[in-house]
């Protein structure tokens, strides 16, 4: 046969290869699937103590691997570091890790929470943001609470500047507090709500709109190798959330003993939890840019980024269950 044969044969073929689909990645599984629980996330704590995740992956035989995490921050930090897969925090937390380069991305909202407050001692004489000029602040920076007090003092028309920010973790914030070695915290749940009930600390400022919502982030890689996981997860997820819904005496129960607190405590810091959504909508992205450009403000993303765009590369609502 002539050359020429061979090559019409070999282009034929080759044209036959290219045109089948290499979607070898779309409906594959990872060796193993790590997440974070949290106190800030509820929800984890019910999927970690049922093993419902176990079983969604089970037939795959897909190990589940749980992480603990002490704050939205740490849970970031872990999933830059491939320590995890899948990281709770507040939305403002993931939308500052973006802006800095991270490629991490929200493919779900498992809480509209309030669970973050400035708190003062039951005797101080503040009674107002504004009051807390020259005042010392306990806040553990890169967190939920840390951006919390930066939107309230901004409310106020006051700046990092007009305060002393003491970095302290959530536990020693409370403590500095409760032995008046700072004149304010910026409080989380659900040592804030322990503080308020066993030692009667004041919530000076309350504002659900910046607590800046749960968001559950993966990393750009992990969505795109796996997105049958993802979706699966999330899948798991809302069981979770609608099994709190339907049962909320059983979800303050097993909150109080996860995070070893008293019922009492436990009702206070879950009637702060909103769980009626999983949806970030265009309101929810609203109030993300709004709140983004005190990052930008206070110098805490790089000069020149779109925190706007950030917002809408970040979030991705397509791995949520179709209604």
């Amino acid at each position: 046969m002539s050359d020429r044969f061979f090559r019409i044969v070999f282009f034929i073929c080759g044209m036959t290869l290219w045109s089948i689909p290499f979607n070898l990645t779309a409906g594959s599984m990872p060796s193993e699937i790590s997440l974070d629980y949290a106190f800030h996330n509820p929800l984890s704590l019910v999927m970690k103590r049922y093993g419902w995740l176990e079983k969604e992956f089970q037939a795959e035989g897909v190990p589940i691997r749980w992480v603990f995490s002490s704050g939205g921050s740490r849970s970031l930090n872990n999933l830059r570091e491939n320590r995890i897969d899948f990281a709770s925090s507040s939305g403002l937390s993931a939308v500052r890790f973006r802006a800095n380069g991270d490629p991490f991305k929200v493919v779900y909202m498992f809480a509209q929470p309030e669970s973050v407050m400035l708190l003062v001692s039951r005797d101080s004489p503040i009674n107002a943001v504004m009051e807390l000029k020259g005042k010392k602040i306990a806040a553990s920076p890169g967190t939920n609470p840390y951006y919390f007090l930066l939107s309230a003092l901004n409310d106020a028309g006051l700046r990092l500047s007009d305060v002393s920010i003491i970095p302290l973790s959530h536990t020693n914030g409370r403590i500095a507090l409760e032995r008046h070695n700072v004149d304010a915290w910026a409080a989380i749940d659900p040592y804030c709500a322990s503080c308020q009930m066993e030692r009667g600390a004041r919530a000076i400022y309350r504002n659900k709109a910046l607590n800046y919502f749960g968001f559950l982030s993966t990393t750009e890689s992990f969505a795109a190798s796996y997105p049958e996981a993802v979706a699966r997860v999330i899948r798991v997820y809302e069981r979770v959330r609608k099994w709190a819904l339907k049962h909320p005496d059983e979800l303050e129960i097993l909150y109080a003993d996860e995070a070893k607190i008293s019922l009492p405590v436990a009702r206070l810091v879950m009637s702060r939890i909103d769980l009626s959504s999983c949806t970030p909508d265009a309101t929810v992205l609203d109030i993300l840019k709004k709140a983004a450009s005190l990052l930008e403000a206070e110098n805490l993303v790089p000069k020149g980024i779109s925190v706007n765009r950030v917002v809408e590369e970040l979030v991705d609502t397509s791995y949520l269950p179709k209604r």
